[in-house]
Order: C-alpha cells, then sequence, then structure tokens
C-alpha cells in the first residue's frame, strides 16, 4: 500500500481459501469499508469476456472458429454462423487471443474521443461505431500469425457473442459467468453513490468521473469488490467445484507462445508466466483513474486481488508490488 501511494488501496489475498484483506490509502477513510467499495478493473474485465467464451464454446453453440462477421449479420441474429472460410478470416478465437490482425482501438477513435479525452473517451464510440468500424476494416496482417494487444478485437468479440446468441451483453455476462459463480458485488455499469470508488488522476488529488466504456463493454466495462474478485479468482485455483468447471479449466490451458524465444505464455484470457512449482496467471487493467492486478498461482493456492483509485504510468510501484506479492512461495 505504502508502494501504491494512492487515495485507497485494497489488497487482498487468498491462500488455499484462507482471505486476508487490508485496506488503506492517503486519503481520508469512505463513508464505506474500502474493501467493500466495487472498483474498476479496466482491461482485467477481459477475463471474463473469455470465461464467458469459453462457457459458451464448452456447453453452448460455438466452437471459437466462428468468422466475427458472420455472428455480426444482423440477419443471423441468434444463429449459429457457418464456419469459416478464406474470405471470412477473422474468428472469435483469434478476438479473445488478441491474434486477429486489428489495431489497439478503430480508425477514427482518437478523433471522436478527443474533446472528453479526460473525462470519459469511449463513451463518444459506441457499440454501432465499433461493429461498423470492424466490418469496415482491412488486417494488415493475417489472422492467427501475429499477437498484438487490442481493446479493439475483444470490443468485438463482445458484440459478436451478443448477437449471435441473442442476449445484449449485460445479460449474457450476468447470466453465464456472474450469477454462476456467486459475484453479486460485480456489475457492468457505475452505480454511484457510496458504491462505487471513485478514481483520481496521476497526481492522485485530482478526482475523475465513473468509467463509461461505450461500445467497449467486452474489454473493459467490469467493475466488483475485491471480495468478488477473490471469488472469481479461486474458482480459477480449483475448477472442480464451480458450475464452470469445464470453462475455467480451459482458460488455464496454455494457447500460444510469443516474445524473444517464445517464452510469453498466454492462454485464453490470461497471462502465464513460470515459477518453480508452476504457472503463474495474472492480468492487468487501468481506467482513467484507477488500477487493478488480478492473479492466481495454483502451486501455492494464491490469489490476488489489488487494487487503487490512482492512475500510474507504466511500470508502477503498484503492478509490480502486486505481482510481486503473487510471485512469492
Amino acid at each position: 500500500m505504502s508502494a501504491a501511494d494512492a487515495p485507497d488501496v485494497v489488497v487482498a489475498v487468498s491462500r488455499y481459501g484462507r482471505r486476508t484483506v487490508h485496506s488503506g490509502g492517503t486519503a481520508p477513510p469512505p463513508a464505506v469499508p474500502r474493501d467493500t467499495l466495487r472498483y474498476e478493473i479496466g482491461s482485467a474485465s477481459k477475463t471474463f469476456t473469455g470465461l464467458l467464451l469459453a462457457q459458451l464454446t464448452r456447453n453452448g453453440p460455438l466452437t471459437g472458429g466462428e468468422p466475427a462477421a458472420a455472428c455480426l449479420d444482423p440477419a443471423r441474429r441468434g444463429a449459429v454462423p457457418p464456419a469459416p472460410s478464406p474470405t471470412t478470416p477473422i474468428t472469435l478465437a483469434h478476438l479473445v487471443t488478441h491474434t486477429s490482425g486489428l489495431p489497439a482501438l478503430p480508425a477514427g477513435f482518437f478523433v471522436r474521443a478527443l474533446p472528453a479525452w479526460r473525462t470519459n473517451p469511449y463513451a463518444r464510440y459506441p457499440d454501432h461505431r465499433v461493429i461498423d468500424a470492424f466490418l469496415r476494416h482491412r488486417p494488415r496482417h493475417r489472422p492467427g500469425t501475429r499477437w498484438s494487444y487490442s481493446n479493439f478485437g475483444v470490443a468485438v468479440l463482445g458484440h459478436a457473442l451478443a448477437a449471435v446468441t441473442g442476449t445484449p451483453w449485460e445479460d449474457l455476462l450476468t447470466g453465464q459467468v456472474l450469477r454462476p459463480l456467486g459475484l453479486d458485488g460485480t456489475a457492468l455499469r457505475p452505480a454511484g453513490g457510496a458504491v462505487d470508488a471513485t478514481g483520481h488522476r496521476r497526481d492522485g488529488r485530482t478526482p475523475t468521473p465513473a468509467l463509461v466504456t461505450g461500445g467497449f463493454q467486452a474489454a473493459g466495462a467490469v467493475r466488483a469488490t475485491p471480495h468478488d474478485l477473490l471469488t472469481f479468482l479461486e474458482a480459477h485455483l480449483d475448477p472442480a467445484g464451480s458450475p464452470l468447471a469445464g470453462a475455467l479449466e480451459a482458460v488455464r490451458r496454455p494457447v500460444l507462445r510469443r516474445g524473444r524465444g517464445h517464452r510469453e505464455e498466454h492462454t485464453m484470457t490470461w497471462f502465464r508466466h513460470p515459477a518453480d512449482g508452476g504457472p503463474m496467471y495474472f492480468h492487468l487493467g487501468a481506467t482513467l483513474g484507477q488500477q487493478a492486478f488480478l492473479g492466481f498461482r495454483p502451486d501455492t493456492g494464491t490469489a490476488v486481488a489489488a487494487l487503487c483509485t490512482r492512475r500510474f504510468r507504466a511500470h508502477d510501484p503498484f503492478v509490480t508490488a502486486a505481482y510481486g506479492l503473487l510471485a512469492e512461495e
């Protein structure tokens, strides 16, 4: 918490099911305990989206090989799309693994977002613009050949899953993931009041408005309490006892390698690093005023959910400290 130097900090750890939660910060304590607030987890929301895809491919109508453009066809709403072909190469699996060839953000995003860059830039790019930008885009690289992190790609995945199931995104994620795991303190939109934590800019003093993700819900809309995040991570540590057992096991399996010597491993949803006793899984997230670190390590039975209400630059001490906590034997 000292390393984070943020108005609000919560570090929640589970070790073989035994939880320890510490909270503090540089700001006066809020009206309710910090560990009961809902925090914006930003890009760590993608772990929820990936788990949803895994659940739909295991128990639903999908395989992951479906072309995203066919899923988004209004004439096929609620119908299973055809198998991929050379003319429709970007699949749902490409989108979730960041191998679609799409850029980080769609063309025209910055022009529309600039007037609200310091408040809510994503709110100016709604659902239909994300979908239209995808259907017009021509990838620079053949899908499946290069890894490049893309909020755009995961946002498109969310719209494709909602379209092919005929279910709004919020209802789909709630029904397939949040409710089965008992995540009552998790939501996809701000509630206001004392329920949600308030983020702050890099100075640690200037508050930021609650995040509105526009058409990028699947890429970064989740806000959750620390205890809900531990429940989510504990399910990954012990999939056998969960109603999503098959999907939880699937998102732990590595699906690609990249980087120098192909030492960087990725699953459908998690970054995967080696450790002496076995792999560590983690994902980071940041919004305009908050940051999150989620990680779990099966060999030590450890899960870590670290949250703070301040935006840092790259290689910040908050992430380093949280990663180091997960890496401890």
